[in-house]
């Protein structure tokens, strides 16, 4: 067990990281993630205010869908990356990194001149995210219906949605506070395996999904930061718009090590000329791939890391590093 954002949590539990992280690979596996927030928004203003202040395109998000986005600041930095749900015609859930929720949260009702109607209320849901390709199996009993990839519904007094951060199938069960203990039980007794924060990490290194701290920052840009997909300059105004349509140097990349050893986050980077380039922003080596890799934010193509003295090869390559045959589209827009 690991302090992280406020909470305790655990880093593995009996199995260990690789065969919790080749659970989800090959079978099912389950996260306790009850520290993500959860943000309401709704009102007749609801559409307006999120339209402005995320920079996905909210026109093309229906009722019963989830849209991936951010919350960007006036310089075109990640503030938060977000998932929205639109649960009803003007309600809608964001979903919110534990580390952000607060920041995040306060953020939104100093930006509120539309008079939406925003309410933070991380501390009475839990949320257990269920993933692996043999995940809706186990979760297919707490839908009314099969849930199609970025859909979501509220039944049974839970919020599900089939969305995840694994590069796998799966699902996230949003429970109220007080049953998501007994929804883990259950969810154990029929032969799901616990998962802890080391195999999260590296199920969504080798699917390349960014993590705010280490990809994300409101030091750099969305655009730097490989978000320019979600970021929908045609949908009219909104917050950092302006400060993103000018060019960035910098961009992210995937990189393997050629050499022995890991690189880890914060290792600086070195073109061919010696010359510093850029910094790791997430590096180990990952069960699936089996090699030593990770995700920079370069100006121009590393050569080599420094590592405790030592210069280590690297070589940038084509990202994703893993990706299933069956793959979910995480990043939705």
């Amino acid at each position: 067990m690991v302090p992280f954002a406020g909470f305790e949590m655990p880093v593995q539990y009996s199995m260990g990281l690789i065969e919790e992280h080749n659970s989800v690979r090959n079978n099912v596996g389950m996260f306790d993630v009850s520290h993500m927030g959860e943000i309401f928004v709704s009102g007749d203003s609801s559409f307006d205010f999120l339209q402005r202040v995320t920079c996905n395109d909210l026109s093309k998000l229906q009722i019963g869908k989830a849209q991936y986005s951010a919350l960007l600041n006036q310089n075109g930095g990640v503030i938060d990356d977000i998932i929205v749900y639109k649960l009803e015609e003007s309600r809608y859930l964001i979903c919110a990194n534990a580390s952000n929720c607060e920041k995040d949260f306060e953020w939104l009702v100093s930006q509120n001149r539309e008079k939406a109607d925003l309410k933070n209320q991380s501390s009475s849901w839990g949320q257990i995210a269920v993933q692996g390709p043999n995940a809706k199996n186990f979760v297919q009993k707490y839908c009314s219906k099969e849930l199609k990839y970025f859909e979501c519904e509220e039944y049974g007094g839970n919020i599900v949605a089939r969305t995840g951060y694994t590069g796998e199938d799966g699902f996230e069960i949003f429970v109220p506070a007080q049953k998501t203990a007994a929804l883990w039980n259950e969810l154990l007794q029929a032969g799901v395996l616990p998962c802890g924060l080391g195999a999260r990490d590296t199920l969504r290194l080798e699917a390349c999904y960014p993590l705010h701290g280490h990809e994300l920052s409101e030091e750099y840009s969305a655009l730097e930061s490989g978000l320019g997909w979600i970021v929908k300059f045609s949908k009219g105004d909104f917050i950092g718009k302006e400060a993103l349509q000018k060019t960035f140097e910098r961009k992210l990349v995937g990189f393997f090590v050629l050499d022995p050893g890991i690189v880890r986050e914060g290792t600086p980077l070195f073109d061919e000329n010696d010359k510093p380039c850029g910094f790791v922003t997430s590096g180990t080596k990952t069960p699936t791939v089996n090699k030593a890799l990770g995700l920079a934010l370069v100006s121009n193509s590393p050569k080599f890391a420094e590592v405790r003295g030592r210069k280590l090869r690297v070589e940038i390559t084509k990202t994703p590093f893993y990706r299933t045959s069956n793959p979910p589209p995480r990043f939705k827009d």
